[in-house]
This record gives structure tokens, sequence and C-alpha cells, in this order.
């Protein structure tokens, strides 16, 4: 039932003929896990909370971080270091106070994710990688809960519903994870502050659609937004019978997680102090090193391929970026290519003070 302040509160929307009251108690009882509180997740958690969401779980092992400030919209600089969860509760709860958060703050693998997910009557995917994608729809097919599911790159972003009454999975239209020289990096990709606020949006309204039972929601169908042009694209696909017999989760390695041998950055100082011939690169993009840097020369991992002829194999070679995904895929192609001593620099370059990645180039 509703009080006279939810009334008040959420008459907007009672007022609407395919929801009214009906719709607004539906939504009250609901229950969503939110799977990441990063830059999808903040604009799914305000607008599930403002419309009236029951209870809201949140899934999330991460802290605040500057970085996360261009496009993450929950948090501020007042809480860099402390953890999303915590944080996002704080503030949702401030924003409704007649919705329950329930937070966790972790992240979700195949130890944890049936355990948590089973309480919720719908998923929202809002991570950021393929194998915690692939996790959660395979714990979402086994337990039976749709999946509302988005991913951004760089300007274009794309919202999908799956596993919803018998629909078909994200297996259906991604049967395998994407091989190392053809997913993006995990950390690195550059995104525009703006799309994560509207692909969020978006998934944020597939699930009141869901839970309200109005409108047409987005299952086997997948919406692509480019928003450098305002282009929409939907493509259609229909289930595939062999992607509903998953009884067990997996974890899926995703290729940037597996690291070449690594040194951080107190380790870095030290060797090229004491170490005279040190071959320093920075594999991110000429645009980004020219924002900041730590030296070295520049050779972006996308033109790897014809740059070789730069480097001496016979010299060590120290390899970074900003998180150590980008520079992980580089110290690899290098040693393939015959490279004896090479390093990545283990957590990149953003979590430094400004001040020590000045624009500069060392020689």
């Amino acid at each position: 039932m509703l009080s006279q302040q939810e009334k008040a509160r959420y008459s907007k929307q009672l007022i609407l003929p395919e929801l009214g009251i009906g719709g607004q108690e539906k939504l009250q009882s609901a229950k969503v896990l939110v799977v990441g509180a990063g830059g999808l997740g903040c604009p799914v958690l305000q607008y599930l909370v403002v419309a009236g969401v029951g209870e809201i779980g949140i899934v999330d092992g991460d802290t605040v971080d500057i970085s996360n400030l261009q496009r993450q919209v929950l948090y501020s600089e007042q809480e860099i270091g402390q953890q999303k969860v915590a944080v996002a509760e704080k503030k949702l709860t401030a924003l409704n106070p007649h919705i329950k958060i329930k937070t966790y703050p972790f992240f979700i693998d195949d130890t944890n994710a049936l355990e948590v997910i089973i309480d919720y009557d719908i998923v929202v995917d809002g991570s950021d990688n393929f194998s915690t994608r692939y996790l959660v729809n395979d714990a979402c097919v086994i337990l039976d809960k749709p999946m509302v599911s988005g991913a951004i790159y760089k300007f274009e972003g794309q919202v999908s519903v799956f596993n919803y009454n018998n629909g078909p999975t994200y297996r259906c239209i991604f049967p395998e994870p994407p091989g190392a020289d053809e997913s993006p990096n995990c950390a690195d990709i550059g995104v525009i502050a703006s799309l994560p606020g509207i692909i969020g949006t978006i998934q944020a309204n597939e699930v009141i659609k869901i839970i309200t039972g109005i409108g047409e929601v987005l299952s086997g169908k997948l919406l692509v937004i480019n928003t450098l042009n305002m282009e929409t694209h939907t493509f259609h696909f229909k289930l595939n019978e062999a992607n509903k017999n998953i009884t067990e989760l997996k974890t899926t390695q995703q290729y940037c997680e597996v690291q070449m041998k690594a040194i951080d950055y107190g380790e870095l100082q030290r060797m090229m102090q004491s170490i005279k011939d040190i071959q320093l690169v920075d594999v991110r993009e000429h645009e980004e090193h020219e924002i900041g840097n730590i030296g070295g020369v520049n050779i972006p991992l996308s033109q790897i391929e014809t740059s070789y002829h730069l480097l001496d194999k016979e010299t060590p070679v120290i390899v970074y970026c900003a998180s150590g995904a980008r520079s992980n895929h580089f110290a690899k192609r290098l040693v393939a290519n015959g490279f004896k001593q090479v390093l990545n620099l283990e957590s990149g370059i953003m979590h430094l003070d400004p001040a020590m990645t000045s624009p500069q180039t060392r020689p």
C-alpha cells in the first residue's frame, strides 16, 4: 500500500493511465539487483530509486577513484577512497527514504553470484568486463531471472534484456567471449561523460517496464546508439535452446586480467636509477600522452605492429598505460616477437599524483 506521502511523491507516475496506483505498487514490491555501481550503475540506481522500486541491491567491491568522477555521478572528490556501495547507499537513501537499499561490498564471482542473485526479481548488469557479463548471464539462466544489460564504448552504447519470459540469453547473441585481439581493453577505453547516463537511463526504463508490465521490452533485440550522430539501430536475435542448459558457473578468464611480469611504481623508480639502459614506453594514444606521462617514448598499442624496430630486443623494456591493461597486451606482443626482458607497470599511472605525470617526454 502506498502512503499519502508516497502518493504525492510519485504523483506524476500515478496519473499515467498505463501505470497508475497498481503499477506503482508493483514497483514498491519489486526487488532489483544492480551489478556494478560505476558509470552505468549510477544512473540506473538513481532512476530506480526515484521511480519507487521498493528494494535495491548493489554489488561492487570497488572504491571511488578520481578518474571515476567524469561519469560516475553519485560520487564527489570528498569520497575518493571510500567504498562505492557505502557512498551510494547513503546518497540514494537521502534521495528516497522509502526505498530499502542492501549493499554487497565485494565483486561478484562464481562463488557468490547465485547466493546474491537468488533474492532478487531482476538483475541489472552494469559491469565493465566480459567475464562478469557472462557470469551474471549464466547465473540468471540458472535461477531464471531476467537480466537488463548495458555496455558502453567511446561514443556508442547498447542495451538489451536477456532471459525474459524464456527469451534469448546473452550467449544467444554473443556465444563466447571475444578473443585476445578482438576485445577492447577493460579499463583503458575512453568514454564521453554523457554516454553512461544515456545507456543507464534506458536500462532503468527497461526495468520499470518489466516490473509494471507496460510497453515492449527489449527482449530478443539489441538497441545500439551512436551518440556522435545519434543514429540508432535495433538488431533482432532468437533464443538458442542450448544456451538454457547451464547448470553450473564457470569463471571466464578475461584476457586483460592475465598479467605479464609486473612491477609497481616504486620498483620502476629504483630500476631507472640503478640500471643505465632501460627502455620506458608509454603505450597510450598520443593525446593521452600529451595530457600527462611519466616519461619514455610514446608508442601506442594500436601502432605496435609497425613499431618493433624502434626498440632494442636485448635491452630491458618497461611498458605502462593508464591501468596496466593495454601495457599488459603490449608486453605480451613484445615477448612473442623475441624481446628478452619485458616488464609491465602494474596498475598503470592513473592512480599517481597528477604532479608526477606532467606533460614530458623522456628520450
